[in-house]
């Protein structure tokens, strides 16, 4: 119904900050582009989690009929974009209606990324952040986990701690869609969770006995609704240790060490098809925006070695 939007759409605004660092000023613009959608489909009786093409074709048609320029077009169809997207992931319909939908063309941005010594330099905050040995073994292993795997804050966050028992060099990883992938883990990741595991279940079996708990079954847990650390306080803290690394917090979010991972293994030899599997992108054309990298790795190739290079 039309009365759940306002609900759905703070929700999605709420991952929008958690998951990528949305500006301010980027979550507001999307907010009233979802909310002139939700009240131009209201006025036909139709909701804005529930519409289908059809409706949402009119909408954008109208747009154009009221003289709305192309970009702001395109940054509504962008908004609603993402929005189907953010509902599919959670479950509140099965199909993505704007997927096929074309709309202005705007050029995409690279996402933005950190070099290798910025992001030891987080890793070493990462160990020292905390106001108890427990709290600086957690944030250290979020972070090499965050940055070994490549994984999305959600997906973080939520890790069966099962998935890491028995120090494995694979973990298994539930991503969008429910589809599942195997990501490798890197010494110093496996590491940090042995460090963070003697903590937590020190914890956990102290909680039993004062409080008869149930175990819980995340790596991360929380007292919180979720029952796991949750996306903004993530967010939170890689702010507050992008701080202590002497790093611009702004440049820094759980996306951007995502992007480095990426990154980095293309700038290390790895193919964008491994890059495909290891992020969990459905489609190759999502990580195709990682191309620049591959292409100015060929250039220098060729720059230092084809024999005529220097000629």
């Amino acid at each position: 119904m039309a009365g759940s939007d306002p609900r759905r759409i703070s929700a999605f605004l709420e991952a929008q900050v958690a998951e990528l660092g949305a500006a301010r000023n980027t979550v507001l613009a999307y907010g009233r582009d979802l909310s002139d959608a939700s009240a131009g489909l209201a006025r036909r009786g139709l909701c804005l989690v529930t519409a289908e093409r059809a409706a949402l074709e009119r909408y954008l048609a109208e747009l154009d009929a009221l003289g709305l320029s192309p970009a702001t077009r395109a940054r509504r169809l962008s908004a609603l974009k993402q929005f189907y997207r953010f509902a599919h992931d959670e479950g509140w319909r099965s199909d993505n209606p704007v997927l096929q939908i074309k709309g202005p063309t705007r050029a995409r941005p690279l996402p933005g990324t950190l070099s290798m010594a910025e992001v030891d330099a987080l890793l070493a905050a990462a160990q020292t952040h905390g106001k108890t040995p427990a709290e600086q073994a957690r944030n250290s292993c979020l972070m090499q986990i965050l940055y070994a795997c490549g994984l999305r804050v959600s997906e973080l966050v939520a890790l069966p701690v099962a998935a890491v028992r028995g120090n494995p060099q694979l973990v298994m990883v539930r991503g969008k869609g429910s589809r599942e992938r195997m990501v490798p883990l890197s010494p110093p990741a496996r590491a940090a969770i042995t460090t963070w595991l003697a903590h937590r279940d020190a914890a956990e079996q102290a909680m039993k006995a004062k409080q008869g708990a149930k175990p819980s079954p995340f790596l991360f847990p929380s007292r919180g609704q979720a029952g796991h650390l949750t996306r903004i306080r993530f967010f939170t803290l890689i702010k507050e240790m992008a701080i202590i690394a002497g790093l611009d917090p702004d440049r820094v979010t759980p996306h951007t060490l995502r992007h480095a991972f990426a990154t980095h293994l293309l700038h290390n030899g790895a193919d964008l098809r491994t890059i495909q599997m290891l992020l969990g992108h459905a489609d190759i054309a999502t990580t195709e925006i990682y191309t620049h990298i591959l292409d100015d790795r060929l250039k220098r190739l060729v720059l230092d070695h084809h024999p005529l290079a220097n000629g």
